[in-house]
């Protein structure tokens, strides 16, 4: 399946990229290229194969929830980009 530099363009705004022409035809290339890998994938003989999932055999490491002390604004805040007192201040989103 053939993606367009017109596709390339139209995910790159909704996941708000901004790439060149150089990279819309390398992305063109490479989404074309997995997408006919898929297609293979849709014509492999699977009957019989037993249904798995790696998921199904992992363990999760659980720890003890201690409560302790908060270390407070100065220390949690440190790094914060922007802030106002004691709360961090983020770009607004919603209008």
């Amino acid at each position: 399946m053939k993606i367009s530099k017109d596709e390339i363009e139209k995910i790159a705004h909704l996941a708000r990229l901004d790439i060149d022409d150089l990279q819309k035809e390398a992305l063109s290339g490479q989404l074309s290229h997995i997408l006919d890998y898929i297609d293979k994938l849709k014509n492999v003989d699977a009957e019989g194969v037993i249904p798995s999932s790696g998921a199904a055999f992992l363990k999760n490491v659980l720890r003890q929830d201690i409560p302790g002390l908060s270390p407070g604004p100065s220390v949690t805040l440190a790094n914060a980009p922007e802030r106002d007192e004691d709360f961090y201040t983020v770009p607004r989103v919603v209008k």
